[in-house]
């Protein structure tokens, strides 16, 4: 499996003073260097880590693989066409929330979407689509026509270690199957940790895990190379 490193909180951490440190550009070049396989930012509509120059700069003065996080607005298709990152994941987004709650309903709009990503692809970007392990959702993913699909891996992380696991970790697995087989390429994140991304192994069928919180949590305390390195460890 690829790691795609977020590192959104790097850039939290620096709004935190509204000056320049820690530097987020710095920190993709660290991800990289200690063996990433590419570098996710969710650019917010509201800004509230990730900024605009922070994605150009990532895009344009490091030649790494640039994985955007995006809403599905006019706004964000807009800067995608012009920024022309490797790839974008079309995600939900509430400005209440403090992190992305659950997957895109894809399904229930499935002609908006796939509108919305035709220009994209058009592009050469590779477009994945963020939802739940729902079987109509992996099956209205498939019929707009994108390659990838990201599965929301929350609910299996909160229930990790709980009575609820195994159900859980069924569905991704389940879902995972059934998107290989309408041809999709499954990515897949959210609330994976040191603890319980091990059993992502058992799908052995995804792609790329794109985690952030918790390697920047670690870095605290060992350091961001570390960090990385032991979620590589782990993954592959």
């Amino acid at each position: 499996m690829l790691l795609g490193v977020n590192i959104d909180h790097i850039a939290t951490l620096r709004n935190a003073r509204g000056e320049s440190d820690p530097n987020v550009i710095d920190a993709a070049r660290i991800c990289m260097n200690a063996g990433a396989d590419g570098i996710t930012a969710h650019l917010r509509e509201d800004r509230r880590h990730i900024k605009d120059n922070d994605v150009y700069s990532l895009k344009n003065d490091l030649k790494f693989r640039l994985n955007l996080e995006m809403a599905a607005t006019d706004e964000m298709q807009k800067i995608a066409l012009d920024l022309l990152p490797d790839a974008c994941c079309i995600v939900p987004e509430r400005r209440q929330e403090i992190t992305t709650e659950g997957g895109l309903d894809v399904y229930s709009n499935i002609e908006y979407m796939k509108k919305y990503v035709k220009p994209l692809l058009n592009s050469n970007i590779e477009v994945s689509l963020f939802i739940t392990p729902d079987k109509e959702q992996i099956e209205a993913a498939a019929e707009i026509g994108v390659h990838f699909v990201e599965l929301h891996t929350g609910a299996y992380s909160r229930a990790y270690g709980t009575i609820n696991e195994e159900t859980e970790f069924n569905r991704l697995k389940n879902a995972a199957l059934l998107g290989q087989k309408l041809g999709l390429k499954i990515n897949a994140g959210h609330g994976l940790n040191y603890n319980n991304v091990h059993r992502m192994h058992e799908i052995g069928i995804l792609n790329e895990l794109n985690i952030g919180h918790s390697i920047i949590s670690k870095a605290v305390f060992i350091g961001l190379d570390n960090a990385v390195n032991e979620m590589l460890k782990l993954i592959r």
